[in-house]
This record gives C-alpha cells, sequence and structure tokens, in this order.
C-alpha cells in the first residue's frame, strides 16, 4: 500500500511531519524514500525486509543495482531513489568539512571520510588538502588498486600539492577487508611520502586507514610528526 492511502496520522510521513525525522525508526524512514510496497505489503513491511535481508541500512545502500533489484517490490526507480538520498547525504557532509578546520573538529572529517572509502570494494587512497589556516581546499581520490593493495606515487602526491597551492594534507586509505589496523607497508610509504612534501615545505598532518567500522590515525599512535625538518 502507498503511504499516501495510508489513514491520516498513521503513516510514517506524518510521523516525521508532526514528531521529527529522529523519531522514526530506520525502517520508517526507509519506507518515506521507497514511498510504496508491494500488493498486500506496506512500505514499512517492505523497508524491514530489506535491512533483515541486508543487514543493516548501510549494507542496503552500499549494494549493487542488480543486488537491490533483485528483491520483490524494489527495481531501477527505487534503486535510484536510495542513491540519491545517499548521494545527498554525502554531499552535505562535503559542505560541512569545506567549511570546518580539521584541526578543529576531527570527528567531521572521520566521519566524511567514513562515508567516502568505507564501502569500497577496492583500495582507495585520497588526500586532503588543506591550506595555511588547516581548512579544507579538496578531496582527491588520487589512486586506485586492487582489493589488495594500492600503488602510490610521491610525485603525484607533490604535482598535486603543488597544483592546488596546499600548505599542508593528510592522506588516507581504506581496507576493503574491513580491518582498519595498518600494514608494514602502509608506514613505509607514510614515510615516503613525508620526506617528498618536506621537499617542497608542506607538512603531512596524517595518514588515516579506513576499515569498515573504524578509523586508525597514525598522528594519534605517535607514528607521524607533521613538523617539517
Amino acid at each position: 500500500m502507498a503511504i499516501k492511502h495510508w489513514p491520516e496520522g498513521e503513516g510514517p510521513r506524518d510521523k516525521l511531519l508532526k514528531l521529527g525525522a529522529q523519531q522514526l525508526s530506520e525502517a520508517e524512514l526507509l519506507a518515506v524514500l521507497l514511498r510504496n510496497g508491494l500488493h498486500g505489503q506496506s512500505a514499512v513491511a517492505l523497508a524491514r525486509e530489506l535491512i533483515s535481508h541486508f543487514g543493516g541500512l548501510r549494507n542496503l545502500f552500499s549494494a549493487s543495482k542488480q543486488q537491490v533489484c533483485e528483491m520483490a517490490g524494489m527495481g531501477p526507480v527505487k534503486y535510484a531513489q536510495l542513491q540519491a538520498a545517499q548521494e545527498i547525504s554525502r554531499r552535505i557532509f562535503e559542505e560541512k568539512l569545506q567549511r570546518g578546520k580539521f584541526l578543529t573538529d576531527p570527528d567531521l572529517t572521520r566521519d566524511y571520510l567514513m562515508r567516502q572509502l568505507a564501502d569500497r570494494a577496492y583500495e582507495v587512497f585520497g588526500i586532503l588538502l588543506l591550506d595555511s589556516q588547516h581548512r579544507v581546499i579538496q578531496f582527491v581520490e588520487l589512486f586506485r588498486g586492487t582489493i589488495d593493495s594500492a600503488s602510490v606515487y610521491p610525485r603525484e602526491v607533490v604535482r598535486l600539492v603543488l597544483d592546488k597551492k596546499a600548505a599542508a594534507v593528510i592522506v588516507c586509505h581504506n581496507h576493503p577487508s574491513g580491518v582498519a589496523e595498518p600494514s608494514r607497508a602502509d608506514r613505509r610509504i607514510t614515510e615516503r611520502l613525508k620526506q617528498a612534501l618536506a621537499t617542497i615545505d608542506v607538512s603531512l598532518l596524517d595518514h588515516m586507514v579506513v576499515g569498515d567500522r573504524d578509523i586508525v590515525s597514525f598522528a594519534e599512535r605517535g607514528w607521524i610528526d607533521s613538523t617539517i625538518p
């Protein structure tokens, strides 16, 4: 049944308007996006089924078009609605990050990087370019690799930093395995990047490794010294 056909005051949309979005369950929020379910099945019931099948909202929103459209009651239109909602959320976080300063709001940066990289099936190496006040200039996905590794070239990082006139950077990459613990190779490339950036008087403030549920910060572990020799 479509939500618009529900008795007034009973649907999740009415509940949202009356009480606020924060009062809705995950299934009710998803039902507002889906708008309708199947014949004999409400949008909320369909939402509950989707959340159960995929093991949560996060897995649902990161599922492929084929995986989503295989579900009864779903199709390209509903898949597009989910993708649009996810992209809007990502862009809102990007706007917040652009207005903020990393050193005064590290949680915002963590949230942003989790949204950018946590669900990738392949390894991505990215860089946050910062100005002299440590405000974000731009986030760039610089290298992509296989599910096991990514080739990182310090000269390309230096070239990008010079082109964007950045004064400091934070590098990051994800582990498709879901485990954020840095490897020895991660520590080696961090040292190479720091040395390369020092030749152009740019500080490497941190290297953040993104896992499935958490992020490991080299700076917080004391593995990186952002001062320039």
